[in-house]
């Protein structure tokens, strides 16, 4: 995929975001990563087998079946296992996450590269604030003791509302990549086009608000205007970071597998300073770039080790007593 035309960068800039379909390679990335995410989902059945926390691996079901029932058997969303990033509370030296060789590999894959550039130049920076999101069918998945599926549609948020105040002039670009598609029924994405024009909102966090996690209450911005925005595999949402967005619950019988990465230019403050990024391409120095996917996991494993030894970093600039969360 070559740089993003003239029309779609306007598209971007006047709207928020732009949708570019053939960013990503079905064969040479998405595949591979699909390979790799089999094999942690066998060591995670393997793990909870082991422990008795489930009757069965369920070995040679689909990928995305054996999800399911492993997160149903066990009563539990091991969403960690498989994210590239760290929770933002309660890490330990052992807490599961992912760092893959082909994880990095779509990070840093050319075509996508090449797209970020023409939004935000040559000097590109991967920003940690990074996730693989594998929703099961709502109707399938584990409920908390509160009776709410314990992995559902993402409330309405701003990506910019999501980091520290360090992150406010920095040029956070969303790359929203589903690994399979992502229509209306399975839970695709949906944002307020124009919203990025209109300032920072409001964000209420949870628990003491109805919505758990960040989220934007809705007379605090035109939900009214918010369009779906269903995509194939393999293409992209590049989205900026005041855009208000959210996703639809999963109504149908398969997963929803989607990558929500972040990149911002080199040098410039990502948000979560506690969480490793690094330089995904330099044309100044070219030299900066990191190329070892080793690198980056032991760059994970160590902030892991380090923040298991101190307090919770505080990631959010919210007031949950604020009147907009009554």
């Amino acid at each position: 995929m070559p740089a993003l035309t003239a029309e779609q960068l306007e598209h971007f800039r006047t709207d928020g975001y732009v949708v570019v379909e053939d960013v990503v390679s079905p064969n040479e990335v998405l595949e591979p990563l699909e390979v790799e995410y089999a094999m942690v989902l066998d060591k995670l059945a393997e793990e909870l087998f082991e422990g008795g926390k489930i009757s069965s691996t369920y070995a040679g079901l689909p990928f995305g079946e054996r999800l399911t029932r492993v997160y149903q058997d066990s009563g539990k969303v091991h969403s960690g296992y498989f994210d590239f990033s760290l929770p933002q509370n309660g890490i330990s030296h052992d807490t599961p996450m992912w760092h893959g060789p082909a994880v990095f590999d779509t990070l840093t894959a050319p075509s996508l590269l090449d797209a970020v550039e023409s939004i935000i130049g040559p000097e590109i920076y991967s920003n940690p604030v990074q996730h693989v999101r594998m929703k099961p069918p709502e109707h399938l998945t584990p409920k908390d003791e509160s009776g709410r599926v314990q992995l559902g549609a993402t409330p309405w948020h701003q990506d910019l509302g999501v980091v520290t105040e360090a992150a406010d002039d920095t040029d956070m670009l969303t790359v929203w990549i589903p690994v399979w598609d992502a229509n209306e029924e399975a839970g695709c994405l949906q944002l307020v086009p124009w919203s990025h024009d209109e300032g920072l909102a409001f964000h209420c966090a949870g628990p003491n608000a109805a919505t758990p996690g960040l989220h934007i209450p809705d007379d605090q911005f035109r939900i009214e205007d918010a369009v779906a925005i269903p995509m194939k595999r393999g293409s992209a949402l590049f989205m900026h970071r005041l855009t208000c967005h959210g996703s639809l619950p999963n109504k149908s019988d398969r997963i929803r597998w989607s990558l929500d990465l972040r990149y911002n230019p080199i040098g410039q403050p990502t948000g979560r300073d506690v969480f490793p990024g690094f330089v995904a391409r330099s044309k100044a120095h070219p030299e900066t770039e990191l190329r070892d996917p080793e690198a980056w996991a032991q760059s994970w494993i160590d902030a892991r080790e380090l923040l298991a030894q101190r307090d919770n970093p505080v990631f959010k600039r919210w007031d949950t007593d604020d009147p907009s969360c009554a």
